[in-house]
């Protein structure tokens, strides 16, 4: 059975319903996170977890994280960049090591390096999956719930990588959190579907390379499959965004 095919028959059965979001008069009380575009993550050949050719999601992906950042900052609205970051030696199971300290796979991709110096942009540094989790810092306080707090936000625009793994974890987290009153003010949270990407590992690949069947991880099923999580969860889908 061909991806397509597959694809409507989920779309069928576990429609997503998703809308156009208008920023350029009423954008006050929002703020853009970025997870994880990084090198290693979403640069052609940069590590294990980069895509080994050219991905027309991954691309996309970049290309719109860009549009928006530049959007935000030139109105003075915030950017959370989370980078994922690990210590050599410290791989993170089950995935081999990435995005270690110092390789350079655990910086912005070129297109975004701009944010570096940018001042609407936050960055902070995660050792997990989990976003929310990896913000956490040795005070106790929480990166995240700090910017939320800090900018007064009351709704958040999420990108990045990989749909279905770290935004997803973030996103589920964020909500948990938002229900549990740990982030006064926050109403909604918001996921951009062309903003985000996941890898692409067909079954086909899988068994050339001699990994287990259950390794199989194809973009565009993986990808509908995290949006569909988070918005089960709460989050809402945006398929357009005018900024």
């Amino acid at each position: 059975m061909s991806t397509e095919t597959i694809l409507q028959e989920i779309a069928e059965s576990m429609p997503l319903s998703k809308n156009e979001l208008d920023l350029r008069e009423n954008g006050q009380g929002f703020g853009l996170i970025i997870v994880d575009e990084v090198n290693g993550f979403a640069t052609v050949g940069a590590g294990n977890l980069a895509p080994q050719t050219p991905n027309e999601q991954v691309s996309m992906m970049v290309a719109e994280t860009d549009r928006l950042a530049r959007a935000f900052t030139k109105q003075k609205m915030p950017v959370l960049a989370l980078l994922d970051t690990h210590d050599p030696g410290k791989p993170e199971p089950p995935y081999p090591p990435h995005c270690e300290r110092g390789t350079g796979e655990e910086d912005l991709v070129p297109e975004l390096k701009w944010l570096e110096n940018d001042p609407q942009a936050t960055l902070v540094r995660k050792d997990c999956i989990n976003g929310f989790i990896g913000a956490f810092q040795q005070d106790g306080t929480n990166a995240v719930i700090d910017w939320v707090m800090e900018n007064q936000l009351t709704n958040v625009l999420v990108v990045g990588i990989c749909t279905d793994i770290c935004v997803m974890d973030f996103v589920l987290t964020l909500l948990s959190a938002r229900n549990h009153e740990m982030l006064p003010g926050l109403k909604e949270v918001l996921v951009y579907d062309k903003g985000c990407s996941t890898y692409d590992l067909p079954r086909s690949v899988v068994e050339e390379i001699g990994l287990p069947a259950s390794a199989s991880h194809p973009q565009e099923i993986t990808h509908y499959m995290g949006l569909y999580f988070m918005a089960s969860r709460g989050a809402q889908l945006i398929d357009s965004v005018l900024a």
